[in-house]
Parts: structure tokens; sequence; C-alpha cells
């Protein structure tokens, strides 16, 4: 039985909503993964997906979230704790925006967020796992104040981890 609270599923920013998946998220979540270049996903595999996700969440009370535009009302991605490379005590933070979307700082946003919610959950340290090509994702969490803890391998591409201390 987890010692900790279960995790806010309904984050506000200025600029930003994140909120529990929905059945109608779907076509949405697999552009996203689509946009990755690896697969093409279908909108099944989305309600797959977000099941999954459902499922993840109701076990773990941590979640992986949508995130929304508030004045656009449109979903550009997603941000939450994931167990991960990690555990459940010490989860990792997630987060993949459409790339129409980056560059504006709603990663950072969103994540600060995350962060926040994880910091009430009574949890004393987050991780993060980012392939050390992925300048964007590690400025991001540098501004969060993650630290690199090691480089790792997998496979062929190297991969950071960086950890923050809660609150």
């Amino acid at each position: 039985m987890s010692t900790y609270e279960t995790m806010a599923f309904h984050l506000e920013t200025e600029r930003l909503i994140l909120r529990p998946w929905a059945e109608s998220d779907a076509a949405e979540f697999s552009a996203l993964l689509s946009e990755r270049g690896d697969e093409t996903y279908t909108v099944e595999h989305g309600r797959e997906r977000i099941a999954k996700l459902l499922y993840a969440t109701e076990i773990t009370g941590i979640a992986l979230l949508p995130i929304q535009r508030r004045a656009e009302g449109d979903f550009i991605g997603y941000c939450g704790l994931v167990i991960g490379r990690s555990t459940l005590e010490e989860p990792e933070i997630a987060y993949e925006l459409f790339r129409h979307a980056h560059g504006r700082g709603y990663a950072t946003e969103a994540a600060r967020a995350v962060v926040g919610a994880a910091g009430a959950t009574g949890r004393k340290r987050l991780w993060s796992t980012v392939g050390t090509w992925n300048t964007p994702s590690l400025r991001v969490l540098e501004k969060l104040g993650f630290e690199q803890d090691r480089v790792s391998m997998e496979g062929t591409k190297e991969v950071a981890w960086l950890t923050r201390s809660l609150p």
C-alpha cells in the first residue's frame, strides 16, 4: 500500500489545462505518437493506450495527463508521472508535445505544474530519462532544477538520467 497521496489529475496553469484522458483524445494521441516517425498509430491503438494509462493511474495514483491549450482548447501533448525506468516511490516525469507546439514554453509550463503535483503527494524525488541528443527536453529539465545523475546506453542510444529533489 502506497504511503503517498494520490496525484492531482486536474492541473491548470496560465495557458494550459492538464486533465484526465477521455476516449475522444484517441485520434489526437495517435497522431502525436505517429509524429515520432517510427510507425503510424491508428485511433484504435490510441484508445488502447488511453485505457492502459487510465488503468495504470487507478493502480498507482499517478498519471500522465493530456495537455490542452486554455485559449484554443486543443490537445497539444501530454505530461505527467510514470513509473517508466524508475519506481512508484520516485517516478519519472514524462512529456511529449506535437512539433507545432514546440519552442513556446508549453513543456516547461506543464512540467512545472506536474512537479508541484508530485511534491504534493509527499514524494521526495523525481527522475527523468531523456536521450542525450534531445537538447530541448534537457533544457526543459534544467529549467525545472533537474540535474544529471548518470548516462547509460540503451542499444546504440545514450540516455541521460536526471533527478530532482522535491518539494
